[in-house]
Order: structure tokens, then C-alpha cells, then sequence
């Protein structure tokens, strides 16, 4: 049985840093990534990877403040985020397909985590 949880989010500044984990069990998968949602907003995607293909994708709002990686053999993923704003406020979540996605979006991914939240503060 597939199942992603996340960890790692909390109450953090402005300008501060928070790492985020995904425990992926059941199976590995060619891509993950993170995405996020505020509420009566759509999900939006955040980081990418694609291990097969080498892929990384990150959306233009976290470039040069976020990092994907992964640690294929603990099947883990993990997002650093740091110089934190508070619009970057939101859920997390985790997300896994089994398929090579190079460009993320939300119906691509068939497994995902139950989320974890983050606040930034001003």
C-alpha cells in the first residue's frame, strides 16, 4: 500500500528556513514533488523532480529560494525552503507518480500525502 507523509512544517518569520520530509513507502517512483494550497485557491506546484529523467522544475515565485532533493535509497523527498515569505503560507503537500512527469501539475500525480502546514509570519 502506497503511502506518503509529510513533516516538517511549523510556524516560522519572515526570512527564516524550514525543511520539509515525505516518507514515501510502498513503492519508489520516477517523479515527486511538492505542492502547495491556500485556501479557495487552487494547488499549485512548488518543486519537481523527476529521477529518471533528471528533471527539476521549480515555480518562478520559490527559484533560488527553494531546493528539491531526494534520498532514493531512504525513498525519501524533502523540500529546504528558506528566506520564507508570508505568501509563501500554505499547505504542502507530497506527491508521487509512477510515470515520468516533466511538467508538473496536480492530475499528473496519483499519490499524494495528507499535508502539512506552513505559516510565515510578517
Amino acid at each position: 500500500q502506497v503511502r506518503l507523509v509529510e513533516s516538517g512544517g511549523g510556524l516560522v518569520q519572515a526570512g527564516g528556513s524550514l525543511k520539509l520530509s515525505c516518507a514515501a513507502s510502498g513503492q519508489t517512483f520516477p517523479s515527486m514533488g511538492w505542492f502547495r494550497q491556500v485556501p479557495g485557491e487552487e494547488r499549485e506546484s512548488v518543486a519537481a523532480d523527476t529521477y529518471t529523467g533528471g528533471t527539476t522544475y521549480y515555480a518562478d515565485s520559490v527559484q533560488g529560494r527553494f531546493t528539491i532533493s531526494r534520498d532514493n535509497a531512504q525513498n525519501m523527498l524533502y523540500l529546504q525552503m528558506s528566506s520564507l515569505k508570508p505568501e509563501d503560507t500554505a499547505v504542502y503537500y507530497c506527491a508521487a507518480s509512477v510515470r515520468v512527469v516533466e511538467r508538473p501539475t496536480p492530475a499528473r500525480y496519483e499519490y499524494w500525502g495528507r499535508g502539512t502546514h506552513v505559516t510565515v509570519s510578517a
